[in-house]
C-alpha cells in the first residue's frame, strides 16, 4: 500500500474520491475528505483542489471527530 505524508499534492491522489459536508458554504468555501487505501484520511482545501492535502490517521480523525461532537472546539467559534 502506498505510504502518504502531511503536504502532498492533492492532485496526486489518485482515485480520491473527495466529499464535503452537507453543511459546507454554498460559495464553495469548503474542507473536503477523502478515504485513502491504507485507512488513513486526506482532507483539503476545496477552492484549491490541487494544492496540499493534510494526511491523518483513522485513529486521528476519529480523536477530532468525538472531540467535536463533544464540544471540545466551540469556543472557536463561539459568537
Amino acid at each position: 500500500m502506498p505510504q502518504f505524508v502531511n503536504g502532498v499534492p492533492a492532485g496526486t491522489l489518485a482515485g480520491a474520491a473527495w466529499r464535503k459536508s452537507a453543511r459546507s458554504n454554498p460559495n464553495g468555501n469548503c474542507v473536503e475528505m477523502a478515504g485513502l487505501p491504507d485507512g488513513g484520511v486526506a482532507v483539503r482545501n476545496s477552492r484549491d483542489p490541487q494544492g496540499p492535502a493534510l494526511i491523518y490517521t483513522r485513529a486521528e480523525m476519529t480523536a477530532f471527530l468525538l472531540g467535536a461532537k463533544d464540544g471540545d472546539f466551540d469556543d472557536l467559534i463561539a459568537n
